[in-house]
């Protein structure tokens, strides 16, 4: 690939639903390919590989982004920017990398260090890395952009003063930062933030600010007690700064791992912005690693893109939205390449991504934010006032976790987990994994699941409960994990729609199968059968109905899910957005517990209205099953049954 020049933001004003004629953010963006010779000496596989920052760059590409943003060339750091944070033999040393002839000098050089590996092209890498942040960070100060992405690599955060540590070799955003408040004060930049959401804690850039009130340091990340990397006290909530920056370090340890969305937000919105909003920043530099991601082989996190792009759009309330977005760690490809997108779309105020997957904070979340409120109040009065119990209630139980992840974990931890395993009593525990942990936490949320077609026979429903097959159908279903049958069987009637559309259906064959319409109407009526189940075995229904698999390591519709679903009334999981039934809708409550129907999405409907997609008379063995479900349920007699179906089949949506 080519590198990225120098070129002028488009206005797409008729794309993605935005209003034509509408003047966008001025977006800066830097990527050059020349950052991807920076790899390891033999060529073996690393997670701090060169494809972290071309999988970003082609899907801003792809996505149609990149053209709507400025693209900036890259630019090599000046010696005496560097040596602003570090010292003048850490810059020499970096700088006769890529002079020194033979490789067993680097690799000599490389052992000495924390998790850094160097070949020849490590040292312009690194001087593009630094260079390129300073310059995105100095046309957002001029006012010439409103925010910038630097793609940048090697990363940053963990380089200190005078070492190279963490796949860091320059401290890119420290350098920035400091350069923008001792070389250009004529830019009046006085205060900056600094937010580093990276999974690691930011100890190089908290080194250097320790004494500085100019800068506010803010670190989330995974700590547990200072066993993970970077290891240590640094990034305990009891380092606050020294001297005159005394109070002006922030950090929030995670207990543990898993921490996803709900987690970030809480210390968002009850640490950080009330901060923030006290300290006003100029502009904002942000220390974007994306290793707290879902997916993500070192973080062990659940940050989705959705999570970042909603901590983003916090942040663009201050300083006038300057916000200055530098790489940092991230190791799971699609979700760098996801979360990079969603933040670059909330630079140029484009519309947010689909809703988080997480609903409520870990209960280690809640403990760790009222330590740094209580530890910090003294220098900022908004965290002084104590949580209320009913904030604090709204918690999700703390994870079992087995084993910590760090930078420089290798194929190696393996083995060690499979050690601790084995020192476990599997008698009396059960041990979580990525797959089952979801199911344990819907398991316990019971739902209604409102059926209107072949599943109103009870035999027929229990066979995506059960697995099996009634007579008609032409295929087994697999069934839930969770086998139980329902806890409670109830009837009742609502104000929908019911039709039958398609060619055929695999269960069925030729013939239409049951929908209704997603909107109510007062004048309609549509019998259902209500199953009382949990949001475990409803997530295994919905994803045999739309023919996905069961085994999932992802929820299709989880406890956010489902509270959005209440407050919006229906809503279309991402998993299921293209399928038959892939809008799930919420009918009201049944003795306060939920009751959801899944159906065709509104946009389906008007295909079936317009007649692009067909409506048809069920099938012969599909109709009967529905005849069952009605009189066995005590609703109608046969006849009854019978004349219910072919109103619905002849009256024209």
């Amino acid at each position: 690939m080519a590198m990225a020049g120098e070129s002028s933001g488009i206005n797409y004003g008729d794309c993605d639903g935005k209003v034509v004629g509408k003047v966008e953010r001025k977006v800066g963006l830097i990527y050059d390919e020349t950052m991807c010779k920076h790899d390891t000496p033999d060529g073996e596989d690393h997670p701090e590989c060169p494809d972290r920052i071309r999988v970003i760059w082609e899907m801003l590409q792809l996505a149609g982004v990149s053209q709507r943003c400025v693209v900036l060339g890259s630019i090599k750091a000046e010696d005496k920017h560097l040596q602003l944070v570090h010292t003048k033999d850490h810059v020499n040393l970096v700088k006769t990398l890529s002079t020194k002839q033979k490789d067993y000098r680097r690799n000599k050089i490389a052992s000495q260090l924390n998790s850094i590996y160097l070949n020849g092209s490590s040292s312009e890498a690194a001087y593009l890395a630094a260079g390129s942040v300073v310059k995105v960070a100095e046309k957002v100060a001029e006012g010439e952009l409103d925010s910038g992405f630097a793609i940048v690599r090697p990363p940053g955060h963990h380089a200190e003063t005078d070492e190279a540590m963490g796949f860091c070799l320059f401290n890119n955003v420290a350098v920035a930062a400091s350069y923008l408040l001792n070389e250009r004060p004529d830019l009046g930049v006085k205060k900056i933030l600094i937010v580093d959401w990276d999974v690691h804690h930011g100890n190089g850039t908290q080194k250097m600010f320790w004494k500085d009130p100019r800068v506010l340091f803010f670190s989330v990340h995974r700590h547990e007690y200072g066993s993970f990397y970077p290891a240590g006290d640094d990034g305990d909530y009891d380092m606050v700064g020294e001297g005159p920056g005394e109070g002006f370090n922030i950090n929030v340890p995670w207990d543990q791992g898993r921490c996803g969305d709900a987690d970030y937000l809480a210390a968002w919105d009850h640490i950080l912005i009330p901060v923030a909003r006290e300290f006003n920043p100029d502009i904002i530099l942000l220390s974007a690693g994306f290793d707290a991601a879902i997916g993500d082989p070192l973080g062990g996190c659940r940050v989705t893109p959705y999570g970042y792009s909603v901590m983003l759009k916090k942040l663009m309330e201050f300083a006038h939205g300057k916000i200055v977005m530098a790489l940092e760690g991230g190791y799971n490809l699609a979700s760098i390449a996801k979360s990079s997108l969603a933040c670059v779309q909330v630079l140029l105020e484009d519309k947010e991504v689909q809703a988080s997957s997480e609903v409520y904070p870990f209960e280690s979340t809640w403990r760790v934010i009222q330590a740094v409120r209580k530890r910090l109040c003294a220098y900022w009065p908004s965290l002084a006032d104590e949580l209320s119990w009913n904030l604090v209630n709204q918690k999700t139980p703390t994870p079992i976790i087995l084993i910590s992840s760090s930078d420089s974990e290798t194929e190696d931890d393996a083995q060690g987990l499979l050690d601790q395993m084995s020192k476990l009593s599997i008698e009396n525990h059960q041990v979580e994994t990525a797959c089952t942990s979801w199911r344990a936490d819907l398991a316990k949320v019971d739902v209604w699941y409102a059926s209107f077609g072949s599943n109103m026979w009870k035999p027929r429903f229990l066979c995506y409960i059960q697995g099996g097959q009634v007579e008609g159908m032409k295929k087994a279903c697999v069934g839930s994990m969770d086998k139980s049958p329902p806890k409670e069987i109830v009837w009742e009637t609502f104000p929908h729609r019911l039709f039958f559309g398609r060619e055929s259906s695999p269960s069925w064959g030729v013939g239409g199968v049951g929908f209704a319409n997603p909107l109510a109407n007062h004048n309609d009526q549509i019998h259902m059968c209500l199953y009382r189940i949990t949001l475990e075995q409803f997530n295994d229904v919905l994803c045999q109905e739309n023919g996905l698999n069961v085994d999932t390591d992802l929820p299709v519709f989880d406890l956010a899910a489902l509270q959005l679903a209440e407050n919006k009334g229906a809503i279309i999981p991402e998993a299921v957005s293209n399928s038959w039934y892939g809008s799930v809708v919420c009918l009201g409550k049944e003795c306060d517990i939920p009751i959801l129907t899944m159906t065709c999405t509104l946009s389906v409907f008007e295909k079936f209205k317009s007649g692009e997609i067909p409506l048809k008379p069920p099938a012969k063995a599909y109709a009967n099953t529905f005849i069952r479900g009605l009189v066995e349920g005590g609703r109608f007699s046969e006849e009854e049954a019978e004349a219910y179906i072919d109103k619905a089949a002849s009256t024209p949506l």
